[in-house]
């Protein structure tokens, strides 16, 4: 299986498995001879994080992926929360075929109210086995000890049934995968060959180089960073072993080598004696080579890629012995920048050592640069070395090198850079196919591989990240784009981690699937409720233990979540009657004694934090509809809560009796209740401002707003927007006419900022309490906005919807 980078985005469509039960370990169904087995923990966070990568996204476009991506279109239908394990196979027509294992549960493979569709059902084995035609894909499924599994392959699928998987290695190293992390990838060279290389040198054959790998994936839209093991059960048959009983130094490789070169390997040991005498019984050669003395003293060996040159690097503890090896070769060639360049009489003596990591036979040239001893096939390349190096442009001088470095150890035994060409090269020859691909690569100024040997076994990491280049001060950049599955029904709002500290965004899809999704871009869960969520979603400590609930109401629902997007007992409450405003959470003393307020038309029912209906809220019902959702107002000792209608404004006390009468009746707008300047302050239908003293007494303003208008106050700014009007304290901006959504005041390090956005243009604006608009501003947004400081940098953040089904992360440097 040549398409490693395939089968990364092939998950996208996947959706089950890993669960043991009581006496089955899933691994028991895994075909034998699976050349990958991918382990998905999280569904949602997997494809949200592969649909919106850079690199993955576009490798959609190969021929491979879209006729696999066709065959393996009936799995979109799986409807599970659980782990699953998805394993690849080829056939005996070397046909690519796949296996889906996961916990039983109900409604798992929903086909049933599709149109063309055709199911027949057999035995076998005293098993009813479906066979599935969904158009024109097929797909074999059945239950067994509590676990579905289905299969693209009839052969595949009875064989599994029958034959348990005795692979003991394999099922080893699986457990090792991080299960925190989206999916794990488990890359078996035992069998079909899955991945053609992971080098630059075409010499190393990934097959030869392992036998298993498993990495476990953390993808967002700018990076891919993989971490795991890999392990090679025949000790001499696989390149990694060369590894074995040496320790790996610090590779220094990068101090030298060029930052225009296409990259560079390095590969360490503490003894040269033991990595070349498992090196020999690798090669199984006994050949000694003449030149042997030279590497005596050396810690790491590098090869420096450009074009079509090559170069190798010795770093070496001792200067002074190296260059005694060396005292045969002093023919002087010339001195360029005070650097001596000589020639050197065994062109092959690396190749010969160090085969198959260097291939290299024409080592012509040699110079000693500090502790670097430098061998090239000509001059030019030995000289842009020398160059480079004395410039400070080498890879460890430059941010991107420094940026990838961060995710590495300091010491591999052996460690692959690769710069975008060469990991274009290297991406095409695991695809093995001409590629017209939308793929832009040049921000991906180093990627980097990193092998680190311990015992029996090697560490692996992997970094292909887009560079971040440094945002100048006072801009606006765009972070993250992050693409939904459907088209969003509502605003992205911001919410707390309780654990972090920072904010992540919860959002809901025109199918009622509410996402939560960390301040990375990364999907967490994805849960479908009935309805569409009602204004806003709070957030409630139920438990007071500092754990965070999110807590919001729909047409026919109270809901409250834990984090992790599980409904908390006894909720979701489920109402007969509609509910008709968006929940209302008050925390009266600051205590947490919460009371849930449910909105239906003219009634308010009232809920403690354990469902329960308060006892001792004795407000009957409002003479008419209820147009805002309730409010609370704390002012002095007393408690205010308000209700309003269209015509009439009640202000009890916690009880529901009336607190406050007005004196004069208005007609009012459905803009919410204001502590303002002391007063309780509104909007009119007719777009005057109306304030209510703890009195009763009235006073009303005419802002010249028209009855479409938007109000939101502190306790002494005030903003109101009506057609191309934007009103902050006492300035009023002309804004272009277009269609403006409801603007937003945000009160953030003891400064005040307006937000509007400009629907019809997909423009946001955002402005300070003297009406001055920030600097580059205004950006593309689709949305209002929700502002803050999202991390732990000092910028602030906002979120905003991007296209229909995208959101996007700003950040304000």
């Amino acid at each position: 299986m040549k398409k490693i980078w395939s089968i990364f985005l092939l998950t996208t469509l996947l959706i089950s498995c890993t669960t043991t039960n009581k006496h089955i370990n899933t691994t028991d169904y895994i075909p034998e001879n699976a050349s990958v087995i991918i382990q998905v923990n999280n569904l949602e966070s997997l494809k949200s994080n592969l649909d919106n990568n850079d690199i993955l996204e576009n490798l959609g476009n190969s021929a491979f992926y879209t006729k696999l991506k066709k065959q393996l279109a009936n799995l979109k239908h799986l409807n599970t929360s659980n782990p699953l394990l998805v394993c690849f196979n080829y056939d005996k027509k070397d046909s690519l075929q796949y296996t889906v294992i996961t916990k039983q549960t109900p409604g798992l493979f929903a086909i049933d109210s599709l149109k063309n569709i055709k199911i027949e059902s057999y035995v076998y084995k005293n098993l009813s086995i479906n066979k599935s035609q969904i158009e024109k894909n097929i797909t074999y499924n059945t239950f067994k000890d509590s676990l579905f599994i289905a299969s693209s392959s009839k052969e595949l699928l009875e064989t599994s049934l029958v034959t348990t998987n005795k692979d003991e290695d394999l099922k080893t190293i699986l457990k090792t995968s991080d299960t925190k992390k989206p999916f794990s990838i488990l890359v078996n060279n035992k069998y079909k060959q899955p991945i053609n290389t992971v080098f630059v040198n075409d010499s190393i054959s990934f097959n030869s180089f392992t036998n298993y790998t498993l990495v476990d994936a953390d993808i967002n839209q700018n990076a891919i960073i993989l971490n795991g093991i890999t392990k090679a059960t025949d000790s001499t048959k696989s390149l990694i072993n060369i590894f074995k009983n040496t320790l790996a130094k610090e590779n220094k490789i990068a101090n030298i080598a060029p930052s225009n070169a296409d990259g560079f390997m390095s590969f360490t040991f503490d003894d040269f004696a033991v990595f070349n005498e498992n090196l020999k019984q690798f090669n199984a050669t006994d050949s000694i080579p003449t030149n042997h003395t030279l590497f005596d003293n050396v810690i790491e060996i590098g090869v420096v890629y450009q074009g079509s040159n090559q170069a190798i690097i010795l770093n070496s503890l001792d200067v002074i012995a190296t260059k005694d090896a060396l005292l045969n070769e002093q023919n002087l060639v010339e001195t360029y920048r005070q650097i001596d360049i000589f020639s050197f009489s065994d062109a092959t003596l690396f190749n010969q050592t160090f085969s198959p990591l260097i291939t290299f036979k024409k080592a012509n040239y040699y110079a000693n640069i500090n502790d670097f001893f430098v061998f090239t096939n000509n001059k030019e390349t030995l000289e842009n070395i020398v160059a480079n190096y004395q410039n400070k442009t080498t890879f460890s001088e430059k941010e991107y090198y420094k940026s990838t470095k961060e995710y590495l150890t300091d010491a591999s035994s052996l460690l692959v850079v690769a710069t975008p060409s060469s990991l274009k090269n290297i991406i095409n020859k695991n695809i093995n196919e001409s590629l017209n691909l939308n793929l832009n690569l040049k921000d991906y100024k180093t990627s980097a591989l990193q092998f680190v040997y311990d015992t029996n076994f090697a560490h692996v990491n992997a970094v292909i990240k887009k560079n971040e280049t440094k945002a100048r001060e006072n801009s606006v950049t765009e972070q993250y784009n992050i693409k939904l599955e459907a088209d969003l029904i509502n605003n992205p709002q911001l919410v707390t981690n309780h654990i972090t500290k920072q904010k992540e965004i919860v959002v809901q899809d025109i199918n009622n699937n509410l996402y939560l999704i960390s301040n990375k871009g990364k999907v967490l869960w994805k849960k479908q409720l009935q309805g569409a969520i009602l204004g806003e979603v709070q957030q409630i400590d139920m438990y007071k233990n500092g754990r965070l609930q999110l807590a919001f109401t729909t047409p026919n629902r109270l809901y409250v979540l834990d984090r992790k997007g599980k409904d908390v007992a006894p909720f979701p409450l489920k109402f007969k009657d509609k509910v008709t405003q968006p929940l209302s959470v008050f925390d009266y003393d600051k205590n947490k004694k919460y009371r849930l307020l449910v909105t239906q038309d003219k009634n308010v029912l009232m809920y403690d934090a354990k469902g329960k209906t308060v006892k001792g809220f004795n407000f009957s019902s409002a003479e008419s509809t209820i147009n805002h959702q309730p409010q609370h107002f704390r002012i002095g000792r007393k408690d205010y809560l308000t209700f309003k209608t269209d015509n009439k404004l009640y202000i009890l006390d916690r009880v529901g009796k009336t607190r406050v009468t007005p004196k004069k009746k208005f007609l009012f707008s459905n803009q919410a209740l204001y502590l303002y300047n002391n007063k309780f302050t509104t909007t009119t239908k007719d777009g005057k401002l109306v304030s209510f003293s703890t009195k009763g007494s009235s006073t009303t303003k005419n802002l010249n707003l028209g009855s479409k208008h938007h109000l939101v106050t502190t306790t002494k700014t005030l903003v109101a927007q009506t057609e191309n009007k934007l009103t902050i304290k006492s300035k009023t901006l002309d804004l272009d006419f277009g269609n403006y959504d409801t603007p937003k005041l945000f009160f953030i390090n003891n400064k005040i900022y307006v937000s509007v956005t400009d629907l019809q243009t997909q423009k946001v604006y955002l402005y300070d309490s003297n009406g001055l608009l920030q600097n580059n501003f205004p950006v593309y947004g689709n949305s209002a906005i929700e502002l803050n400081n999202i991390d732990k940098d000092r910028n602030l953040e906002f979120v905003t919807k991007g296209e229909n089904n995208a959101i996007l992360i700003y950040q304000i440097n």
